[in-house]
């Protein structure tokens, strides 16, 4: 069986020994223009992977910052077809970086499942991650998704127990995402040594690439990830630098995508 895109990414990285960057934006914040101008600038800056968030009206597991951009984004009334349709738009001119939907299960559940697998893969999604979505309630789901090749991420947390750690790792594909604290999501001063010690636990179990994310927003929390997990992810920071261009009046889409690009050059230890 061939490859998937994000297998491909990381198996990249290790042949380099690199660690990854995954930027996380939200689909039509401030609009679904801007969201494909930054879909293509984040690809160009050489982002690993790139997080996709579809909107939500009550997206527990997120920060103010995500939480702000979700609201500005479903004022323009649009639905997961239109986020699939900017990725198509984006394939066609040859941007190869995995795009996995970063999504609450209500809205994938109300557009439909079946219909969001096969629309998902022609649109050129490479995997999804549901946040609120645990394995043992997956399995359906999960057979949709491998039938279209598309990979299923999991979230793991400290609290995980090793039980659950297991459970994840037998039906995650891609890589696992590991939550560097309990909560929401935001930025904060330090890492801590639980993210590193969730990392270690989770590769007992699995030989799957394992990113570091919530509340990573400067350079030097990105080292100190790449030192012991395959990549850092970055959201409720690049999400803010969009929110600061709305309230400073910026409407040009250019000048806002500029503003996040400046942004992640100074974010990345190396580019």
């Amino acid at each position: 069986m061939n490859k998937s895109r994000i297998e491909k990414a990381f198996a990249e990285l290790q042949s380099k020994s690199r660690k990854g960057f995954i930027p996380f934006i939200t689909a039509g914040d401030p609009d679904l223009e801007t969201t494909k101008l930054l879909l293509s600038s984040l690809s160009n800056l050489g982002s690993t992977v790139i997080e996709l968030g579809v909107p939500f009206s009550d997206p527990m597991a997120d920060g103010v910052v995500i939480q702000r951009s979700s609201e500005r984004a479903l004022r323009n009334k649009f639905g997961i077809a239109e986020v699939l349709e900017v990725v198509s738009q984006i394939r066609a001119c040859q941007i190869q970086t995995p795009i996995i939907l970063f999504s609450y299960f209500n809205p994938l559940l109300q557009y439909g499942l079946e219909d969001l697998c096969k629309d998902a893969k022609k649109a050129g999604i490479d995997g999804v991650l549901v946040t609120d979505l645990i394995p043992e309630e997956a399995e359906q789901f999960l057979q949709m998704l491998r039938q279209n090749h598309l990979d299923m991420i999991f979230l793991a947390a400290p609290t995980s127990s090793d039980e659950r750690l297991k459970k994840l790792a037998e039906k995650a594909t891609g890589f696992i995402y590991a939550v560097s604290r309990t909560g929401v999501t935001g930025q904060q001063e330090t890492i801590g040594e639980r993210a590193k010690v969730l990392v270690q636990r989770i590769k007992r179990f699995s030989s799957l690439p394992v990113a570091v994310g919530f509340g990573i927003s400067t350079a030097n929390q990105i080292a100190e990830v790449w030192e012991y997990a395959d990549a850092a992810v970055v959201g409720s920071a690049i999400v803010q630098k969009i929110e600061e261009s709305i309230n400073l009046g910026i409407t040009n889409k250019t000048e806002i995508v500029k503003k996040v690009e400046k942004f992640v050059k100074n974010l990345l230890p190396i580019t």
